[in-house]
């Protein structure tokens, strides 16, 4: 049996953040991974989607370089170069993870773990054994229960992210932030996209007017949205779906199902430990702890926020409680960004959410038309939308446009600051940049 102070399960940017700060402050650390090191986001999500989102990119902005005055360019798109350069970054950043969890004071450990007691996990027919012990194990992608789902032509994000041949016709389920990611990268590459969707708009969880015009900015550039459309069956003839009692059929030649994650917790025998699991995964209190004293559950397996950086974060917050020390780390407030080709960001409250609650609040709005920066840049399509409540505090800020991730992170600096919408109009911003759209809403 080996001892150490921490235990960690999975080595994704919860897992192996967490390793590396505990051990930065003088804990031992085993941690434990089946896979490969960097978890989900590293090898089959964020990193290598948004190197794809990168490619997209470059490829819309050769396609009007005339803007700019390039006449008569020549170009093909080499898509074996594309995925090998995603494999590049990929492996590059995996050795990067390896290094750093090679540091003194951690023990990583190959292999699939499960619980043996509360304070015991196996990995094999090694027993290891810790006072604390952090779950970090992730999430899957959910399969829709229908007929056919089974075919072939049927693939997860992890799949695709390994095509060979750009798809002809490309049909996705669901419009999620995976679903949408997609939609807008192989639209750029060339695909016949169609994305069936069941609700009434895309990204439920953006505020919805930011929601709207992304989708109607994706429609513009080709991708065709079929929504209200429930999936009845994946058929030879393609993707049959129901929307208001009539039927429909997407023809394509790759299905991507994208209709969420789910928990990461089979073959853990959580039971052996106690560790009680709801519907979306291990529960936990807002201090990420289960319901076992010494055992914590972050990132996507507890299904609070399934985003790399909240699981970064609440490793921290554990770690912290670990060593007895307090953070100011507010999980309560986690930036989330879709790298869709505009892109969108958000962070706070949704107006939706403000009508629901009937809370006073009041909406303010920027236009990136009338930006010098945007106009510069020839990215006009795109609006800031800040949310203040009746004191004017800042509770919330919604965008779609060019850099809407680094927009509405400044804004949740300010949020975490709880500063007023006077104060953010009292800043001083840089002219001409982007961010002056936030300062300048109206």
């Amino acid at each position: 049996m080996k001892s150490s102070d921490l235990i960690i399960i999975g080595s994704g940017p919860g897992g192996y953040r967490a390793a590396e700060y505990a051990a930065a402050n003088g804990l031992s650390v085993t941690i434990i991974e089946q896979a490969q090191a960097g978890g989900t986001c590293l090898n089959c999500g964020c990193i290598p989607t948004k190197t794809l989102c990168r490619n997209a990119e470059v490829l819309d902005a050769l396609h009007k370089a005339e803007v700019f005055g390039l006449n008569d360019l020549s170009f093909t798109l080499d898509f074996h170069r594309v995925m090998e350069r995603k494999q590049q970054v990929v492996e590059s950043l995996r050795s990067g993870v390896e290094t750093l969890l090679s540091a003194p004071g951690i023990n990583f450990v190959k292999g699939k773990a499960h619980f043996i007691s509360p304070k015991e996990v196996a990995v094999a027919d090694e027993v290891y054994t810790a006072h604390h012990i952090i779950i970090a194990t992730g999430s899957q992608a959910k399969m829709l229960p229908v007929p056919g789902i089974d075919d072939p032509r049927v693939i997860t994000s992890t799949e695709l992210l390994d095509i060979t041949e750009i798809p002809r016709r490309l049909c996705i389920v669901g419009a999620g932030v995976i679903g949408m990611e997609f939609a807008s990268i192989f639209s750029s590459f060339g695909s016949e996209v169609t994305v069936v969707e069941f609700l009434k708009e895309c990204l439920p969880a953006l505020d919805s007017d930011i929601a709207k015009r992304l989708r109607q900015t994706i429609s513009r550039r080709g991708v065709t949205f079929q929504m209200q459309s429930g999936v009845k069956a994946i058929t030879p003839q393609g993707v049959v779906f129901d929307r208001k009692g009539k039927e429909g059929v997407v023809e394509a030649d790759v299905i991507l199902i994208a209709t969420g994650r789910a928990a990461c917790t089979d073959g853990l025998d959580l039971d052996k430990a106690g560790v009680e699991t709801g519907k979306t995964g291990i529960i936990t209190d807002d201090d990420l702890r289960t319901n076992v004293e010494g055992i914590y559950a972050i990132g996507d397996v507890n299904g609070r926020t399934m985003l790399a950086h909240a699981a970064t974060y609440q490793g921290i917050h554990v770690v912290n409680q670990i060593l007895g020390r307090g953070d100011q780390i507010r999980l309560s407030l986690i930036p989330a960004a879709i790298f869709t080709h505009p892109e969108a960001a958000s962070v706070g409250l949704t107006e939706d959410a403000c009508k629901q609650s009937g809370m006073a609040y009041t909406c303010h709005k920027g236009y990136y038309r009338a930006n010098g920066k945007a106009l510069a840049m020839d990215e006009t399509e795109g609006m800031v939308k800040v949310l203040a409540d009746e004191t004017g505090r800042l509770i919330g800020c919604h965008v779609y446009g060019a850099h809407a991730a680094d927009i509405v992170q400044e804004a949740t600096a300010l949020m975490a600051m709880d500063a007023t919408l006077q104060q953010l109009r009292d800043l001083v911003h840089i002219h001409p940049t982007l961010s002056e759209i936030l300062a300048e809403v109206r």
